[in-house]
């Protein structure tokens, strides 16, 4: 390749990287100016052409990045584990035991929610209602891992079915917060909830031997 054909294709991905950039703000502009409409306004009662607007963008321009309403919606749930993902990141949660690893997980989670409580209100409620919430598999997906990298190091009974205690784990964390988000103010300590039903998943409802014995 020549002096010439290696500048073109610096500036052809300089380029490149610029558009890539430009996009992405472009798709942060908008998933801001709707989550903030939502909030305001309600999901439902917020339109496409309201985002646009608010946007200052053509109609056209909020459907090439959001094919629909709800793509909003599961946008938000995406960002919200990727933000829980960055600090257990940062913190090395990966080398802490199952439980407590489990635990920060659901921690970091319902700290996002209650900073932004009224977000959370509104578009976990649209998320339940519009949305994908309880088919979305992400969040039990990722539940899952843990408990299988904790199976793997035997923290975890080795017949458990780390996928079905994924799907329980997160089945559990979303009806908490939708029972959280149903009143004004919030019906009962989110933290408080939340560390009891992982204790109650952890520890299993039937007495063992050694607690029968106790009795």
């Amino acid at each position: 390749m020549n002096i010439r054909s290696v500048a073109a294709a610096d500036e052809g991905g300089t380029t490149v990287g610029r558009q890539e950039r430009k996009r992405r703000k472009l798709y942060d502009q908008l998933y801001d100016t709707a989550v903030g409409l939502f909030v305001a306004h309600g999901f439902e009662a917020t339109t496409m052409d309201q985002i646009a607007e608010a946007a200052d963008v053509a109609r056209a321009t909020v459907f090439n990045h959001y094919a629909q309403k709800v793509g909003f919606l599961e946008e938000w749930g995406v960002r919200r584990r990727a933000r829980v993902a960055e600090i257990l990141g940062a913190e090395h949660a990966e080398d802490l035991p199952v439980d407590d690893r489990l635990h920060r997980y659901l921690k970091e989670m319902a700290d996002l929610n209650i900073a932004s409580r009224a977000e959370t209100t509104v578009l976990m409620d649209a998320s339940a209602r519009h949305g994908r919430l309880l088919q979305d598999p992400s969040l039990e997906i990722e539940l899952a891992r843990i408990v299988e990298e904790g199976r793997l190091r035997g923290e975890i009974r080795a017949g458990v079915d780390s996928d079905q205690a994924g799907a329980l784990l997160a089945a559990c964390y979303f009806s908490t917060i939708l029972r959280w988000i149903r009143e004004e103010p919030a019906p009962f300590d989110l933290h408080q909830r939340l560390r009891g039903a992982l204790g109650i998943i952890l520890r299993g409802l039937l007495a063992d031997s050694t607690d029968s014995e106790a009795s």
